[in-house]
């Protein structure tokens, strides 16, 4: 039975792309660290890819449910700790919290690359990079070493920038009938 339900999954991939393409050109020293990147990751990253993991649940996909409502979240807390602080609602982090905290992240996104490992070139190149930039980051909070930050930063942008890359492609895929850009 054919699903009624639209493909979530370019939403997803550009929710995730777009805004890991904006903190990380300010990881890399490329633009400045303001309020853009905290309105992208809490409507684009955290609102809209938890809304493309729900309805990945609808379709039965439990990989993408499970990467998009949890990476949703993750922008999510990500605004929380930034902006929780500046409220009064909580004191701000230790640098070394945030490194175990992204640590965790780059765990589950490293069992998430286990998951597909087999799968399309493009999406494994996704979690790939997205491995490397969690332990990256989380090696410039334990040691506050900037050139790890331009390092996290410049891959984040070739990982987000691919996430688009394969959001965009599914979407005109699927909209053409035909496949039209590799994957």
């Amino acid at each position: 039975m054919a699903s009624t339900y639209a493909n979530p999954t370019p939403l997803g991939l550009v929710s995730f792309g777009l805004t890991t393409v904006l903190l990380s050109f300010a990881n890399a020293g490329l633009l400045p660290n303001e309020a853009a990147i905290l309105a992208m990751a809490f409507f684009l990253g955290g609102i809209s890819q938890t809304i493309a993991g729900i309805m990945e649940f609808f379709r039965g996909n439990t990989f993408g449910c499970s990467a998009f409502v949890a990476f949703g979240a993750f922008w999510l807390s990500l605004f929380g700790l930034t902006v929780f602080p500046v409220l009064g609602w909580s004191k701000t982090e230790s640098l070394p919290l945030l490194g175990a905290w992204i640590g965790l992240w780059g765990l589950y996104a490293f069992l998430l690359l286990l998951a597909i490992f087999k799968g399309g070139r493009i999406l494994t190149f996704v979690f790939v990079t997205l491995v490397i930039v969690f332990f990256s980051l989380s090696a410039y909070y334990f040691t506050s070493n900037a050139a790890i930050l331009t390092f996290a930063g410049y891959l984040g942008i070739i990982c987000g920038g691919s996430a688009v890359y394969l959001g965009a492609a599914i979407a005109l895929d699927e909209t053409a009938g035909k496949k039209i850009l590799p994957y």
